[in-house]
């Protein structure tokens, strides 16, 4: 199989599984337990929340494991708009969020919550100044993400977390980090943003475990799972010691390879932009610049998007039509590009990672020639 299809979940190395296997069978013990096993078990959970946190640049005292990048999503949003309740109504983000955070907006809206929604220019990229002119003093959250998990764009997280107190001082700041953590330069401290999602399955790690991180801005979060009082208050449930394990694990190996890891993945993204490039009516939709390394998407226009992946994969070659979230449905992120229709219904995503190699790509652009070739265009 050639898996170039790393933004939906990413392949768990062995020594991320051997030490979930060791945790899962050796070191059982509940940390909220008092006896000697669970004293040791909680220890070791705040050394493994040290590594994450060192990786995204925060305190370990200010971040919370999650079950997922969707539930920090929600979290962070809900425990904004609670904490800024009395600052006002109104939410602005962007228009090509992932769903995790449009769903949870969508419901606020039910509530009440007005939402502005900055569209992106034809590139695909933000504009940090028309995300501030649409703040108001009534707003009590921006959110904007990090990384575009179908285009690829980065976004400037960084600018809008330097400038928004200057347009609104009590507005707090989040940002979806799920696909730029470990792929492209950040630093929660230094951003400025308020609340940081990330999660452990986009780097190596393994599902079913995420982080946010809550800034100092924000004493004390309000729970979205009240409980038993896990995670110092923030997060109660039962503390997933094995997939903690696995992600602190995840988070170490990718750390440890980073700058190498990076380098590859810019020369397997230019080498899959040369070759596809090639093929007659493909158009690159991923900007050239201010793009993460591990994301591209393209439209061989006139062939719908469907059609290609179902292709592809009979030929043993993973690819998706756009976030593996949208189960079929035309993606809202590529909508916004306000490209003409043929484009966006043929729209594909390629992502690659630290195992992908030259020869996966050329195999992938070879399918898509045939594909080409010997189907005629539907749309």
């Amino acid at each position: 199989m050639i898996y170039l299809d790393h933004a939906a979940t990413t392949p768990v190395p062995q020594a991320v599984a051997d030490t979930m296997y060791d945790v899962l069978r050796n070191q059982y013990a509940n940390p909220s337990a008092q006896y000697r096993a669970g004293y040791d078990m909680r220890i070791q959970v705040e050394e493994w929340r040290e590594v994450v946190a060192g990786a995204l640049d925060c305190p370990p005292s200010r971040l919370s494991f999650t079950s997922c990048g969707t539930e920090g999503d929600a979290w962070a949003i809900r425990a904004a708009c609670w904490r800024n309740r009395r600052v006002g109504r109104h939410i602005v983000t962007t228009a090509v969020e992932h769903n995790a955070v449009l769903e949870t907006l969508k419901q606020l809206q039910e509530e009440g919550y007005s939402v502005t929604q900055v569209a992106p220019r034809a590139d695909g990229a933000i504009d940090a100044q028309a995300v501030l002119s649409a703040v108001r003093p009534d707003t009590a959250l921006v959110s904007v993400m990090l990384v575009n998990n179908e285009i690829g764009n980065r976004y400037p997280v960084e600018e809008i977390g330097a400038r928004l107190r200057g347009v609104n001082p009590e507005t707090l700041l989040h940002t979806d980090a799920v696909q730029g953590f470990l792929k492209v330069p950040f630093s929660a401290k230094a951003s400025g943003a308020d609340f940081v999602t990330v999660s452990a399955h986009k780097i190596g790690g393994p599902k079913g475990i995420g982080a946010l991180y809550v800034g100092e801005r924000v004493k004390n979060p309000r729970p979205l799972l009240p409980g038993g009082g896990q995670e110092a208050g923030r997060r109660s449930g039962t503390e997933a010691t094995a997939q903690i394990a696995g992600f602190a694990k995840a988070v170490e190996l990718r750390r440890a390879a980073l700058p190498e890891t990076m380098e590859h993945l810019r020369e397997i993204r230019a080498c899959a932009v040369e070759l596809l490039s090639a093929i007659p009516d493909l158009r690159v939709i991923s900007p050239e610049t201010d793009s993460a390394p591990h994301i591209l998407a393209v439209s061989l226009t006139g062939w719908p998007a469907a059609n290609i992946v179902t292709d592809l994969s009979a030929q043993g070659i993973c690819v998706s039509a756009g976030s593996a979230c949208h189960q079929g449905r035309l993606s809202h992120v590529v909508k916004a590009l306000g490209l003409p229709p043929r484009v966006q219904k043929s729209v594909i995503r390629l992502s690659f990672g630290p195992e992908t190699s030259r020869a996966d790509i050329e195999a992938c652009a070879a399918a898509l020639r045939r594909h080409h070739d010997e189907r005629l265009p539907m749309l």
